[in-house]
């Protein structure tokens, strides 16, 4: 099965640039309600993907919990307890299942390496629901 077929549009998705500050990932986060949002750079590529908890643990370990003091802080400085792994736009479902059993969603980047979106984890289990039910019947 193509995964193309679950695919959210880079378009849809929110995510920030690697230049981006402590604070403006924080503000983004919060605005869309994400726990984790990708992280891209100014061409496109996928850099990796940080949590609330990356960045509260940076802010209570680094910045003594100081607010003001996140404002000018890049996100790359944060220490990031893992990052969401992608997969290739061409990788099949048995990939999509295994990662996102670590992972709330799955970026997806074309053979550039260029984040095009995510697939969710809700889709996933939806689709494997699905078929389970077909099953049934």
């Amino acid at each position: 099965m193509n995964i193309l077929f679950f695919l959210t549009p880079k378009s849809e998705v929110a995510y920030i640039y690697e230049d981006y500050t402590m604070r403006q990932a924080l503000e983004k986060m919060e605005y869309h309600r994400y726990s984790a949002i990708p992280i891209i750079n100014k061409d496109g590529k996928y850099v990796g993907t940080i949590t609330e908890g990356d960045l509260l643990w940076t802010l209570k370990n680094d910045y003594s919990l100081d607010l003001k003091a996140i404002e000018d802080v890049s996100v790359m400085k944060v220490n990031r307890r893992m990052d969401n792994s992608p997969v290739s736009v061409d990788s099949n479902i048995e990939d999509l299942i295994s990662k996102s059993m670590n992972q709330n969603f799955v970026p997806v980047i074309d053979d550039q390496n260029t984040f095009i979106g995510i697939i969710k984890r809700r889709d996933i289990i939806q689709y494997c629901y699905e078929k389970i039910e077909s099953v049934k019947a």
